[in-house]
């Protein structure tokens, strides 16, 4: 078998989003101006906190991007949502990866704690997923814990993010 790849380029991302790099039906990131990182810098099956498997991805902010203008006008600041979707992304992603089936779909998170903001004059966001337990039955399940930093400081961390692949009019609420 072929070794994956181990980093992802923008494009790379954007082919993810089109369905194109794990199959039709499968993980797909959500196309710009959803997907909140530029690439991804390393994805491994084994490290981490829990030695399970890590993903970390990098934005580059800029004081343009779209969500500062309207969230507050005069006091722009990234949503909290955002990083906490971008952290959701990564699992899907990384399941994906792994070769899971199915399409991804947030599922929930144990704990999350804010402690700073992503402001325009930030340079760089990173976030960072290590992998506690993926189970494979009738769907596949990925919990993690994550954080997300700006220019080297992390101001969001969170617990047990899960994330479920589903097949084709399977998932939540179907």
């Amino acid at each position: 078998m072929a070794e994956r790849k181990s980093r992802f380029l923008y494009d790379d991302l954007i082919a993810c989003a089109r369905g194109d790099l794990f199959g039709p039906g499968n993980a797909q990131l959500p196309l710009p101006p959803m997907l909140m990182f530029d690439r991804i810098t390393h994805i491994s099956e084994d490290g981490g906190e829990h030695g399970k498997g890590q993903i970390v991805a990098e934005l580059d902010v800029k004081p343009d991007l779209w969500f500062f203008a309207p969230h507050f006008p005069g006091d722009p600041v990234m949503p909290g949502c955002l990083g906490l979707d971008a952290m959701w992304q990564m699992v899907g992603f990384y399941l994906g990866w792994i070769g899971g089936e199915g399409r991804g779909r947030a599922l929930g998170l144990g704990e999350l704690k804010f402690s700073g903001q992503v402001l325009p004059h930030v340079r760089k966001v990173v976030y960072n997923i290590d992998i506690k337990r993926v189970m494979r039955s009738k769907l596949v399940l990925g919990i993690a814990d994550g954080w997300l930093s700006m220019d080297g400081e992390i101001i969001y961390r969170a617990k047990d993010l899960k994330v479920g692949l589903f097949k084709q009019g399977a998932g939540p609420g179907a």
